[in-house]
């Protein structure tokens, strides 16, 4: 018997199929999203130019094709253009009704945003699970989380609004936040809803003006709100743009207008975009970019815990997280017992379709193409997928099962690319200075985790390992995955995984410029700000 059969599942993974019969009640529910309209200037108008079907993961049963969940508007630059120059128009250098809004002015209309869209929270989720394949948990959970991040969001902006008169040298001052102009906001795929209004809501709750690109994966959720941002904002403050990035967005950052730029995605999209801006140097970066997250498990690991934290890590929402664990680190001693707990583990995750628990469910935001491909480069290069009796590696259409591959060593693209999705690498170490190396040679730097006995005694080692990971990345996990939240901790990374930092607190911060009033009279101060609204208190 070899080590690769004792290192066998036990059982086969659930696999279903990536499609739904015409007779079915998902089919006859699906949602249908008409997003051939507009947002610009305040005005909701119908589009009459060409657009662009979008097709959901998921396949017909009878015909075989993937099943169209609706349209987008495909804008053009010249709409684009039109998009930026109403939100610039709506700053108008800090003159505009939505800036000269007192933050309490703007945090009622927040509110009032939130009322409206509430009402369409099983409408959102049920296009995001459609769309993008979240499960029933995960596609509410989305909703739900965002509407929690808004509410702390007000109540922070409210104390960080609510300091007054403080004196330093003879000097009174009244400090205040105040808006930067307008905001360019691209979000993701992955996490559509959540991830784009983490940069959005802040945005507007400080007093700015928006463009916002809707991802042409995942994007259609956002259609369902153009009407509710048109009734609860002054016109131009909010404006979306919809189709081709790259037709679309180099003409809004040429045009020197854009003082903000929010941005999901990759490194190489982000360089471009920041370079196509006549004056960089004044541009507001707050981009969330490229991560290989690390797990490293220690010989004194609590293999029960790894296993896990590192199979939640490694497959949640498919993987397709920036977050997600991407590389696996075993020390050699403990191994083969890790690699058989976890394809133990990896086998009791059913594949299938979004309604319902499945844990892996179609790729939308990732191809199982290239996941196959890595797959292949890591066999042909010496690796063995473990739990290939089981169905791992089992690829149909939009459904891959995971596959857990070992030996992954540095010839193999899995040692530093970022799959995304439901491939897992993993990789012996004898030496603490071989996953320390891994660190210092990626150009990435988000969040890495260290699995080490929960009883173990003070470590010189350990001490050592976590610095460097802590000075390689920017959350450092012990005994956990990697991961985001709570919203009031920093979201951050190192290198080409991020500028700029996100949390409750600090995106207020980053989306907003420090302003004050001073003057060694007192009462001169006092009778300025009287009716001001910037230095206004709630």
């Amino acid at each position: 018997q070899t080590r690769g059969d004792r290192l066998r599942p036990k059982e086969m993974m659930s696999i279903g199929k990536p499609e739904v019969s015409q007779d079915s009640e998902a089919f006859k529910t699906r949602p249908f999203v008409d997003g051939a309209k507009t947002l610009i200037g305040g005005q909701v108008k119908p589009w009459a130019g060409i657009f662009s079907e979008i097709l959901s993961p998921i396949y017909c049963q009878e015909t075989g094709d993937r099943i169209c969940i609706g349209r987008q508007a495909t804008m053009s630059p010249k709409e684009a253009m039109q998009a930026v120059q109403a939100a610039s128009k709506a700053w108008d250098l800090g003159r505009g009704e939505w800036p000269q809004r007192t933050l309490q002015q703007r945090i009622a209309a927040v509110e009032k945003l939130v009322s409206k869209l509430k009402e369409k929270r099983m409408e959102i989720a049920k296009v995001l699970q459609w769309e993008i394949c979240k499960n029933d948990a995960d596609s509410v959970k989305e909703f739900d989380r965002t509407m929690d991040f808004v509410s702390a969001l007000i109540e922070t902006a409210r104390k960080l609004n609510s300091a007054g008169v403080v004196c330093q040298e003879g000097i009174h001052a009244v400090l205040k936040r105040s808006p930067m102009g307008v905001m360019m906001n691209l979000g993701p795929s992955n996490y559509p809803f959540n991830e784009t209004y983490a940069t959005l809501i802040p945005a507007i709750l400080m007093g700015n003006s928006i463009v916002m690109k809707v991802p042409n994966t995942g994007g259609l959720a956002h259609f369902l709100t153009m009407e509710a941002y048109a009734e609860c904002f002054p016109p131009g403050v909010v404006n979306f743009i919809s189709g081709r990035g790259r037709d679309t967005m180099p003409p809004c950052m040429e045009s020197g207008l854009v003082d903000i730029f929010a941005f999901i995605g990759s490194s190489k999209a982000a360089d471009a975009l920041v370079k196509a801006h006549p004056q960089p140097h004044r541009l507001k970066n707050l981009l969330s970019l490229d991560a290989k997250n690390l797990a490293i498990v220690l010989p004194d690991a609590d293999l029960d815990i790894a296993v896990k934290e590192c199979v939640a890590g490694s497959t949640s929402f498919n993987g397709q997280r920036c977050t997600a664990i991407k590389l696996i680190m075993v020390h050699s001693s403990i191994v083969d017992k890790f690699n058989e707990k976890f394809c133990q583990a990896i086998s009791n995750l059913s594949v299938g379709l979004p309604f319902g628990k499945n844990n892996i469910t179609p790729l939308a935001c990732s191809s199982t193409e290239f996941m196959k491909s890595l797959t292949e480069d890591a066999k042909c290069k010496g690796a063995k997928v473990l739990n290939e009796a089981a169905g791992g590696g089992h690829l149909d259409r939009s459904l891959f099962a995971p596959a857990v591959l070992y030996p992954v060593t540095s010839e193999m693209q899995l040692w530093t690319a970022e799959q995304f999705g439901p491939v897992v690498p993993i990789a012996p170490f004898e030496r603490l200075e071989q996953p320390m190396e891994w660190l210092r040679q990626m150009p990435f730097g988000q969040q890495t985790s260290i699995f080490t006995s929960n009883q173990a005694a003070p470590s010189v080692e350990l001490s050592q390992l976590l610095d460097m990971c802590a000075l390689s990345t920017c959350r450092v996990n012990l005994n956990a995955q990697c991961q985001r939240g709570p919203d009031m901790y920093p979201f951050a990374g190192r290198r080409s995984s991020a500028m700029g930092t996100i949390s409750v607190e600090e995106v207020l911060r980053a989306v907003s410029v420090e302003t004050m009033v001073a003057s060694k009279f007192l009462e001169v101060m006092n009778r300025a700000c009287t009716s001001s609204n910037v230095f206004a208190t709630l």
